[in-house]
């Protein structure tokens, strides 16, 4: 792609207005919702596109769940960090990109950016249920022994949030219950 088809399709994605020309081969799309940088090398060889997705702090206690997301999800984008934030990234040889790929990764940013914690959220919340239900299994205990335990920790304030309202508690514990049937046979 050139400089000039690399400034048509952000036009075109996000209309002029969203689109300004920072330096020569730079252009950053400022929306409500997002700010998107496109980087070309000095020499413009190779595209880089970024958007910010969480700062690193909130990020930290995910770090394996963005590595495996990198690893099983994210296709042709991936997450990184620099200078303190995560970032969804995309890097390209010019030469060998197309228009089509072009769109396809931007829209597959922004999709990181929308989604922010809530996918790696899900994966450390998986792989702790999954460890629960291991601990469980060894220790001879049923699918049904194993929810009246959470149930009895929920009563005696061990999880859940002192202040939740019993009709909280409730939609917690089914949660618990629906992630434990769907597990269970998997381990």
């Amino acid at each position: 792609m050139t400089p000039s088809e690399i400034a048509g399709t952000l036009a075109e994605l996000f209309g002029v207005d969203a689109v300004n020309a920072i330096a020569a081969g730079s252009w950053q799309v400022e929306t409500p919702t997002f700010r998107l940088l496109v980087l070309l090398s000095d020499d413009e060889t190779w595209l880089r596109v970024l958007i910010p997705i969480v700062p690193a702090q909130q990020a930290q206690p995910f770090l394996e769940q963005f590595l495996e997301a990198n690893f099983d999800d994210t296709q042709q984008v991936r997450y990184a960090m620099q200078q303190g934030v995560i970032w969804g990234v995309f890097q390209h040889n010019c030469s060998s990109l197309v228009v089509e790929d072009f769109r396809d990764a931007i829209a597959q940013l922004i999709s990181l950016h929308e989604v922010g914690l809530d996918d790696v959220f899900n994966r450390l919340v998986e792989s702790r249920i999954r460890q629960i239900i291991q601990a469980a299994k060894l220790q001879g205990q049923s699918l049904e022994s194993t929810m009246q335990n959470l149930e009895r920790f929920y009563a005696e304030g061990l999880m859940g949030d002192e202040n939740q309202t019993p009709q909280a508690r409730e939609e917690t514990l089914a949660a618990w219950r629906r992630q434990l049937e769907r597990l269970w046979s998997e381990i």
